[in-house]
């Protein structure tokens, strides 16, 4: 029998209709594979890395999953945040020896969002056995 793992999800709800196509793949692939997961929830994505280390100081979780969601706008904005949550989740994720994987997508526009956050190419859902193959090693 497979060990059950247990995954922490943390979701950006700035973009809802994102995250909840998003949220659906991950857990659909949980559930499908008979694991368990948790969400928890943040405002926006800078707050992921945030809400990630503190649930992780607070319980004993697997795998980490995040997701949401990042629209280029007209400034660097958007690099600047997208490479603070890329340093922040690796330093966790090293620091705590726990697979994080990082499906917050970083889009040119909200159809592009879209076509990633889909039931036919769910980025989450990638994330989720991204996040296996490391675990199961």
């Amino acid at each position: 029998m497979k060990k059950k793992i247990n995954f922490l999800i943390v979701a950006s709800d700035f973009y809802t209709e994102i995250t909840n196509g998003l949220l659906e793949g991950a857990t659909s692939q949980i559930k499908d594979l008979g694991h368990s997961y948790k969400i928890f929830k943040v405002r926006g994505s800078l707050e992921i890395p945030t809400m990630v280390s503190i649930k992780l100081s607070k319980k004993k979780y697997d795998v980490v999953v995040v997701v949401g969601c990042i629209i280029k706008g007209k400034t660097d904005h958007y690099e600047f945040i997208a490479s603070a949550i890329t340093n922040s989740l690796l330093s966790i994720s090293i620091d705590k020896k726990i697979p994080i994987t990082n499906s917050i997508l970083m889009c040119s526009s909200l159809k592009q969002a879209r076509e990633r956050s889909s039931s036919k190419v769910n980025r989450a859902k990638e994330a989720v056995l991204a996040a296996l193959s490391v675990i199961e090693k």
